[in-house]
């Protein structure tokens, strides 16, 4: 790696105490990482894969991957503030992944570049970005709607680290964002009845805070890296893209009384569409917002807005996947 994109990707996290996180693996470090994809000629990278206990690679981590690619090759004043791509095949961890970049356009604001993920030359992802440097212009943003903070909620890493199941262990070694449903999550089983399975009679206050603005599909859902990432805002925007693909298709679980346990459930992403609106940092709380829409034919859509924790909107986000249950 060149050292001007050392200084794109600024791979060197520090340690903060103030996350709480016992010594041993960092997994937001490793995370990292992989996102260090190595520079084969000018429009070329190659990158390698985290692992995953299916063997299949994580599609958060090639839509991370891929913008990191694209980001080394427009200047550096230019951030992605939009993405649209499409998952086509299943990807194996042990294998590299080719990023090949195409230069679509390089407008005096505006810069866009395609990028394929390839192995075995066989594209696993396709998407556009778009990038563009700081401007002045109208502003105006959604608002937060009242939830209870993140320190009231109980956290992924907490309730699976418990568990003696080869999954849990696994997701809480590698995971590296810590996730917090506002309400109960869908680890284990379907969420609790109740609007958006928001009601935890063990956590009043968290349960008001959500019950008023919550209907069948949608949840709420606080996230954090684990560890501290640089000040580099490319490589924040890049890992909000990893982390938005663990939660995306949970609201198309809840509406229907799924779950992540449910036996026979095959749920897959199929395209991705994001907006970065403002800038973002991951190593600090974010809340989403989350609905699903519709669902038909095998296909589920998910939607967030995701909020800084002063309630700034930082982005929106939209995905289709492939959802199928048993029948009968």
């Amino acid at each position: 790696m060149s050292t001007a994109d050392q200084r794109r990707t600024g791979a060197e996290p520090v340690e903060d105490a103030a996350h709480g996180e016992a010594a041993g693996p960092d997994p937001t470090r490793e995370l990292l990482e992989a996102l260090e994809i190595r520079r084969v000629d000018d429009l070329t990278f190659v990158g390698q894969s985290l692992p995953q206990l299916n063997g299949r690679v994580f599609g958060g981590q090639v839509l991370a991957q891929g913008l990191i690619a694209a980001g080394h090759t427009v200047p550096a004043d230019r951030l992605p503030h939009s993405l649209h791509g499409y998952f086509l095949r299943a990807g194996v961890v042990d294998q590299p992944i080719t990023y090949a970049v195409e230069r679509l356009r390089d407008g005096r604001s505006f810069t866009a570049r395609r990028i394929h993920a390839l192995q075995d030359d066989v594209p696993i992802l396709s998407m556009i970005l778009s990038f563009q440097e700081a401007q002045p212009g109208l502003d105006h943003a959604a608002r937060q709607g009242p939830v209870v903070g993140p320190d009231l909620v109980d956290s992924a890493v907490e309730i699976l680290g418990s568990l003696d199941h080869p999954v849990a262990q696994f997701w809480t070694r590698y995971a590296a964002f810590d996730v917090r449903h506002v309400g109960s999550s869908l680890y284990l089983g379907p969420g609790r009845e109740g609007p958006g399975g928001a009601g935890d009679p063990d956590r009043p206050d968290a349960t008001d805070a959500n019950e008023e603005h919550c209907s069948a599909d949608q949840q709420r859902v606080w996230m954090r890296a684990r560890g501290v990432v640089p000040e580099n805002q490319l490589v924040h925007r890049a890992l909000l893209a990893y982390a938005c693909d663990q939660v995306m298709l949970e609201p198309v679980l809840r509406r229907h009384g799924l779950s992540w346990a449910t036996r026979g459930l095959s749920i897959a992403s199929l395209d991705h569409a994001m907006w970065w609106h403002r800038d973002v940092r991951v190593d600090d709380w974010l809340l989403y917002e989350q609905s699903s829409p519709s669902a038909q034919g095998g296909r589920g859509l998910g939607l967030a807005r995701v909020y800084s924790r002063d309630g700034t909107l930082v982005a929106t986000i939209a995905q289709e996947g492939m959802v199928r249950v048993p029948q009968g």
